[in-house]
């Protein structure tokens, strides 16, 4: 079995983000490739794609690449005048993707795929597997103030990151 260079990532974060006049919750379930370099963990977005943050381990990498996620859309904030801007730009941001990162995660994919990967390998052993068509990639920009809606704890999304992999066969 070949060694896994490219570890390809699915990943959910929800953010509150103010703006100018306007609270927004924005939900991204998007794509990553964790790649190991010169004793440096990379975490590339692939979706969305102009993001890219490293550390000297998998989970510091996703930890920097996760408040570099949170500063773009701090930013966005910050450069619209209202929500539709906002809105607007999220998504221009989150569909426009790094088509050369995106290459090497559907390879990594294939990988994972032709090896039946059900268990990550280290150090992403503790990550669930999971199908990307289990898993959409995504963005949801929902305004939080003014409106009509009533909020309840089940409307509460956890962070995630889980592996890419193939689904365990029940026996």
């Amino acid at each position: 079995m070949a060694e896994i260079k490219n570890h390809p990532l699915i990943f959910t974060i929800r953010e509150v983000v103010s703006g100018k006049g306007f609270l927004v919750g924005v939900t991204v379930s998007g794509r990553a490739l964790m790649v190991k370099e010169n004793d440096e963990w990379w975490m590339y977005g692939v979706r969305p794609g102009a993001i890219a943050e490293g550390a000297p381990n998998a989970e510091e990498a996703y930890a920097r690449f996760r408040t570099r996620y949170r500063e773009v859309l701090f930013d966005i904030a910050e450069e619209s005048g209202t929500f539709d801007d906002f809105r607007k730009e999220v998504e221009r941001f989150f569909y426009e993707p790094d088509y050369e990162e995106e290459h090497k995660w559907e390879d990594a994919v294939s990988i994972a795929r032709s090896q039946c990967l059900t268990t990550p390998p280290a150090p992403f052993s503790k990550l669930p597997i999971e199908v990307p068509e289990n898993r959409p990639a995504q963005i949801t920009v929902e305004r939080l103030d003014g409106v009509e809606k009533r909020f309840m704890p089940s409307d509460n999304v956890s962070d995630r990151c889980l592996y890419v992999g193939v689904e365990k066969i029940a026996a």
